[in-house]
């Protein structure tokens, strides 16, 4: 057996306990959702069902409301990831390639915001929404996620407008081109990888979020596809697991994929511009 095999094994025999008890959760949710409801609760316990029952998952969509969470979630996100690129983008690009008073304070203050969660500012934000009238209405729930990517956004792709030389745009200069115009023919088509990394890591955010959208929401028709699940279990009295289980499958399914799919590029993107 070749050294590397052997290496390679021996990494996935120590990786394995890791794996499993990753993988538990999301193995007791597919199971509990395509389960009979009789069996969820049976004891002992069976990890296999007695029929693969995919009706669940057309009886919870129909007893849960989850097609407007899905489309409110939909709506949310894709809004919230538009405009935050689109202020993002410039503000990249002045911080990467323009000299003005404060730059290297502008980029620390771009990391110290990171450290700040959403718990710790809830109730200013719930404050500065209700004055401005938008409880339980969901641009104030695009506004607020907007703020909370946009210091994460502009300091990916500040990093990223780092690494494109900048013989382009001083030829692009002496032709004339204005400070938009360089960022419109040059930096963007380039930063497109780049753009599209940001994008979905903004868009995941949105998708998975639950405290602000609990804070700033009131209604069932208001609700995201987060805080809809939730209120399947919160306040009630009797719990039906399989469509709690289904709607959890649902709302996990679209993130899974996209990180399956995108696995090597959002590793690459969280290290953009690290080395030069």
């Amino acid at each position: 057996m070749e050294n590397p095999v052997r290496k390679s094994i021996l990494m996935w025999l120590c990786l394995s306990p890791l794996v499993i008890l990753i993988l538990f959760p999301f193995a007791v949710m597919i199971s509990t959702a395509v389960k009979p409801r009789v069996e969820v609760l049976m004891y002992p316990p069976s990890w296999f069902p007695s029929e693969i029952r995919l009706q669940n998952f057309v009886d919870m969509w129909q007893a849960t409301r989850l097609g407007p969470a899905v489309l409110n979630s939909l709506i949310v996100s894709i809004t919230a990831t538009v405009l935050c690129l689109l202020v993002a983008i410039p503000a990249a690009y002045a911080a990467a390639r323009m000299e003005f008073t404060g730059r290297k304070l502008f980029r620390q203050f771009l990391l110290v915001t990171q450290m700040l969660s959403p718990i710790v500012l809830v109730l200013g934000i719930f404050r500065l929404m209700a004055k401005m009238g938008f409880v339980d209405q969901l641009p104030a729930l695009v506004l607020a996620y907007v703020a909370f990517n946009l210091a994460f956004s502009v300091w990916m792709l500040q990093a990223y407008f780092q690494t494109i030389p900048r013989e382009l745009e001083e030829a692009a200069t002496l032709d004339g081109a204005s400070a938009i115009q360089r960022l419109w023919r040059i930096f963007l088509p380039l930063a497109i990888p780049a753009i599209g990394i940001t994008a979905v890591f903004i868009f995941i955010y949105c998708w998975n979020e639950f405290v602000l959208a609990m804070t700033l929401l009131r209604t069932p028709e208001k609700s995201t596809l987060t805080l809809q699940t939730f209120s399947l279990v919160g306040g009630r009295y009797q719990v039906e697991w399989d469509h709690v289980m289904a709607a959890t499958l649902v709302a996990s399914v679209p993130v899974a994929v996209i990180f399956a799919l995108l696995q090597r590029s959002l590793v690459s993107g969280l290290t953009v511009g690290a080395v030069k």
